[in-house]
């Protein structure tokens, strides 16, 4: 077998299928049914395009309940649930604050401008029922952008495996599906970054099929009079996290791998626990640079 890397551009970001077939022709259409499958989610659920699923949804907030597909409504039930988990940390209304932070800017929201945007926040009060959804504020919105890319790598995995595909794995920016070993049946070797050293490998994690995503506070972040701030925001106060700075987890599923690293940075110095308790392989580096690992991760 050869292996095949077919890289694609989707949600902003660098994205690849590998594949280890015999033949390239083949490999390309397999990969394009991929691609096309993450193209389907995110023309569906991102925020950036006018006619998406959310788009419509917070076009209506303060007004009407808007319809529900079954797949969207799934969706609404998994963030329900993340909500829940999370103690509230993982909030799917919570991306208004991006309306106050601009991280290519080293410019801190004064306490003034974030108090309006965390008035919009509570996936509490959003209104779900007979898969009719409301958002009663004018101002909310839903954003899935903390699971849509894991979301989208899952369902290329699933389109690939249909298919037949039984070595390879979908890369979309890092959040990782993995179908199958390598055809000799070994593990890949996925590197994950050094968040402190962009072109250094922190570990080399061993995945034979699942999902493998990281979060870290080195992917979108500023620093200013010495302290950084990142992507990763506390619905509650609206401020970035400071405790990780990174966090990598492996899962049956893409989506739960990147939904635990992610509650994990949230609950901060609690973060261990829970990671702990999930009883996920995961390696973790917090911000005085001590290394946490379970499982098969080792850095």
């Amino acid at each position: 077998m050869r292996l095949f890397r077919i890289p694609f551009k989707a949600m902003a970001s660098a994205c690849e299928v590998v594949l280890a077939l015999d033949d390239e022709e083949q490999a390309m259409a397999l990969a394009q049914a991929a691609i096309a499958e993450v193209q389907r989610v995110e023309a569906k659920y991102s925020r950036y395009h006018s006619e998406s699923v959310l788009s419509r949804i917070n076009a209506a907030a303060g007004q009407d309940a808007v319809d529900c597909d079954d797949e969207t409504w799934a969706l609404l039930k998994y963030a329900d649930a993340l909500y829940r988990h999370s103690d509230g940390l993982f909030d799917v209304t919570s991306g208004v604050l991006r309306r106050a932070w601009n991280f290519r800017l080293p410019r801190v929201p004064s306490a003034k401008e974030l108090a309006p945007l965390l008035g919009l926040i509570g996936w509490s009060r959003v209104e779900r029922d007979r898969q009719q959804l409301r958002l009663p504020q004018v101002g909310m919105e839903i954003d899935f952008g903390g699971f849509g890319k894991e979301y989208a790598a899952d369902r290329a995995g699933a389109v690939l495996t249909a298919l037949g595909v039984r070595h390879g794995y979908v890369n979309l920016a890092g959040d990782m599906r993995v179908l199958g070993p390598k055809p000799d049946g070994q593990p890949w070797m996925i590197g994950i970054q050094d968040p402190r050293a962009k072109d250094k490998v922190l570990a080399t994690i061993p995945v034979s099929q699942g999902g493998l995503a990281t979060s870290g506070d080195y992917e979108r972040f500023f620093e200013l009079d010495g302290r950084r701030f990142c992507h990763v925001l506390d619905p509650h106060t609206g401020m970035p996290v400071t405790h990780w700075r990174t966090v990598s987890v492996v899962a049956p599923l893409t989506v739960v791998a990147g939904n635990c690293s992610t509650i994990a940075m949230l609950k901060q110095s609690d973060g261990l626990q829970f990671l702990e308790a999930s009883g996920m392989d995961y390696l973790a580096v917090d911000h005085a640079g001590a290394t946490f690992t379970q499982g098969s991760t080792r850095a």
